[in-house]
């Protein structure tokens, strides 16, 4: 009897140690079944999109059927992806110094065992691949899961905070769905949590790569990484100026240049492209008159004839000729070289868009890795200098400036609205991405910036 007791007790421990190695395969399996359950809706009834309205023509309460569906299929995979890289943390079955009889026997009472702790690497690598991608399709940052409208009030709820703002705009109607969805946005928020907390988790990772004799090359593969990803973002930015600039000199030299030269020599063609510029040479040709007949009075020159002062007049007057006619020859020609720089950057962006991605990886570790203090400097000095109490200005100076370049008439009403209405936009769109989206980002450099405004 005691022989069959302790051979059962052996049994059971041995079927526990099989169960208990077999976790990390098992939670393995069952996250990769629950993704493709996600991926069969999607490919059956969204086309192989998102699960969403927006990619169907289902009603209401079809989405939310099939939305219930993904929530259960979405749990499920996270919480067997988090017990698989728990367990797999805890006991690394591929480094388990277990005992060859032990193994043994347990073989002999289930002949699959064998297979079930030494699955191909590249089988769990594709599974937790596809995982990961379905995962992340319908991931949402922590941060953005907090509505817009929430005001950051010290010991009250988000709950609460909705309620009362909801209420004083007299929507009523709605208050319960929108405190529903906020609920709502708040388990899924619980839901990332896992089985341990993520404190627990992250000291094991940490001491897992500390002791991982790879870990100082893996630490240099990053630097190499982020140092090729510096260079890349520079170089690019680089030839996103330079590019443009160069194709603008070149076609302006060497190709618009002489077309524009050889149809504005005829003596027909019209010298100023526009009144702004006639009205400059008669302003120039008047003030050349009456520096003459000032220096003439002051006796640096000697008193002019009638006739010596209309030749030097109408000297001067040819000269003014040449000189407009160049200059409204310019501005035709840079019209058609601004059009091929315009072009030339329009090519870089469309055939370097792995460039593009990586530049935008640059930008975020360096907009995210400014204190709260310089983010909140660059913000002050970029809405001082574009839509602050000097900015009218500047854009005057500008918009001149353009008009010039391209020989258009500077329309004084057409700056003055220019000026009274996009600055104001502009300021209206940057308030709206601090609130929309900075505020979920960074709370605590919008809370600087306001510090700093005021």
């Amino acid at each position: 009897m005691k022989n069959t007791f302790f051979t059962q007790i052996e049994s059971y421990l041995r079927q526990a140690n099989q169960w208990y190695l077999e976790t990390p395969e098992r939670s393995l399996d069952q996250a990769y079944k629950a993704a493709l359950k996600i991926k069969s809706i999607e490919d059956e009834h969204f086309g192989g999109k998102k699960i969403s309205a927006a990619h169907s023509e289902y009603g209401e309460s079809v989405i939310s059927y099939f939305k219930s569906d993904l929530d259960k299929y979405l749990k499920t995979a996270k919480l067997r992806v988090a017990e698989f890289k728990l367990s797999r943390s805890i006991l690394n079955i591929a480094d388990q110094n277990i005992n060859r009889r032990e193994v043994d026997r347990i073989a002999n009472t289930n002949p699959n065992y064998s297979l079930q702790i030494r699955e191909d690497p590249s089988v769990t690598i594709e599974k937790l691949n596809f995982i990961d991608t379905i995962l992340q399709k319908y991931s949402i940052n922590e941060a953005t899961k907090i509505s817009s409208a929430l005001v950051a009030i010290p010991n009250q709820t988000p709950v609460v905070i909705e309620r009362e703002r909801i209420e004083q705009n007299g929507a009523i109607a709605s208050s319960t769905s929108s405190i529903k969805s906020i609920a709502g946005d708040e388990d899924k928020v619980f839901e990332k949590t896992g089985v341990l907390p993520r404190s627990i988790l992250g000291t094991i990772n940490r001491i897992q790569q500390e002791l991982d004799p790879k870990s100082e090359e893996q630490i240099l593969q990053n630097y190499r990484k982020s140092k090729l990803k510096t260079v890349v973002s520079i170089r690019f930015i680089l030839l996103l100026i330079l590019v443009p600039l160069l194709f603008q000199q070149v076609s302006k030299a060497f190709l618009v240049g002489p077309i524009v030269d050889k149809y504005r020599n005829d003596e027909k063609t019209e010298i100023f492209l526009n009144v702004n510029l006639e009205e400059e040479a008669l302003v120039e040709l008047e003030r050349f008159e009456k520096q003459l007949q000032f220096r003439s009075l002051i006796g640096l020159m000697p008193e002019l004839g009638k006739e010596e002062k209309e030749e030097q007049i109408k000297e001067k007057a040819e000269e003014l000729k040449e000189e407009y006619r160049q200059r409204s020859a310019d501005a035709i020609k840079n019209v058609f070289a601004d059009i091929a720089a315009v072009a030339a950057f329009c090519g870089i962006i469309l055939t370097r868009k792995r460039d593009i991605e990586v530049l935008k990886s640059f930008m975020d570790d360096v907009v995210y890795g400014l204190s709260d203090s310089a983010k909140a400097f660059i913000i002050i000095l970029f809405t001082d200098v574009f839509v602050g109490f000097h900015s009218p200005h500047g854009w005057e100076v500008i918009l001149e400036g353009i008009s010039k370049h391209l020989g258009l008439p500077e329309n004084r009403e057409f700056i003055f609205l220019f000026i009274a209405t996009f600055p104001v936009i502009l300021d209206t769109m940057f308030k709206y991405w601090i609130f929309r989206y900075l505020n979920r980002i960074s709370p605590s450099a919008v809370a600087t910036y306001r510090n700093m405004n005021e």
